[in-house]
């Protein structure tokens, strides 16, 4: 099949959630010699050929309908409607779930190492006794330096702080912290807030609507890509000219053709003057998910008797 390219205008919206992958090739997240245990998957991402264009041969991206009200079509179009139809189906019909959740990130030019924890999400919802706040927990496995931290975040309780306790010998004492706090944010881009697919999905479309006018770049729709056992159709932004407001070369969603919803995110940058090494910024992977699972409110509690909180 031959492969189609369309440039067109493009903003910062994929900078929420990302990692590095090259061409077609299958990246190792966290130590490629790892051996896989039933709570720490390895990390195989793959992708096949493009499957299908947002345009036609004949002229401009097709737009089936316009995301932006009272707006000129855009070729962003498309994926802003497709990123918006994943949005109402989780609203609609995903209320919780758990995962192994996969991160890695820059800070301050430096990358960090691959972070793997399992956590439970709870979104937010209206229900009979009152409004479900956003509410997650983590409990991170890998690395060593981190392994046994646990993290609550339930929107609007403990005065809207996080709770959280370190391992080892810190492990003895539980903290409250603001989600936006120094100590909160040191080794993360973005806060615990932020965090969840759901949360993901509506900073892509609200980035992608404010700035799609910005710059030039390729999209492109690929079918069949591989998150480890998991087919997804993935969606790629290419900036080749590296320009404010633009903060990523390459940035990508993969969406699980099962489940509809978005289950990796990765970005990175423009390789230095004389390299072909894309430096990675940043990569969320939601592994091993589990929908609408039936989280309650002790699974948010730091005096739950399955957790470590002090």
């Amino acid at each position: 099949m031959d492969v189609k390219k369309f440039r067109f205008a493009v903003p910062s919206w994929t900078k929420v959630l990302g990692c590095a992958l090259v061409g077609s090739a299958t990246i190792w997240s966290g130590n490629s010699n790892a051996q896989e245990t039933a709570s720490e998957p390895q990390l195989r991402v793959s992708l096949d050929t493009p499957a299908r264009e947002v345009a036609d041969d004949n002229g401009p991206a097709r737009v089936a309908a316009n995301p932006v009200a009272n707006a000129t079509p855009h070729p962003l179009d498309p994926a802003l409607l497709f990123a918006q139809e994943k949005l109402d189906h989780l609203r609609k019909h995903v209320h919780d779930y758990e995962a192994v959740m996969i991160k890695q990130e820059r800070i301050d030019g430096a990358l960090l190492p691959a972070e793997y924890m399992n956590i439970k999400v709870r979104n937010r919802r209206e229900r009979a006794n009152g409004r479900q706040p956003f509410s997650i927990y983590m409990r991170f496995l890998r690395p060593n330096a981190v392994k046994g931290r646990e993290v609550i975040y339930v929107e609007g309780h403990n005065s809207n702080n996080l709770v959280a306790h370190e391992s080892g010998v810190l492990g003895m004492i539980r903290v409250n912290l603001a989600p936006n706090g120094t100590l909160a944010m040191r080794g993360n881009r973005y806060p615990i807030t932020d965090a969840g697919i759901e949360n993901l999905v509506e900073k892509l479309i609200e980035r992608g609507t404010r700035d799609r006018a910005q710059g030039l770049c390729d999209v492109q729709f690929f079918e069949n890509a591989k998150v480890m056992d998991r087919t997804c159709t993935m969606i790629q932004v290419k900036h080749e000219e590296e320009k404010e407001p633009l903060d990523f070369h390459i940035g990508r969603i993969y969406i699980d053709d099962e489940h509809q919803v978005p289950i990796r995110y990765e970005a990175y940058l423009w390789p230095a003057p004389g390299e072909t090494e894309l430096p990675l910024l940043e990569s969320y992977t939601y592994a091993k998910l589990k929908i609408n699972v039936g989280l309650k409110d002790e699974d948010f509690d730091p005096n739950n008797k399955n957790y470590e909180f002090p």
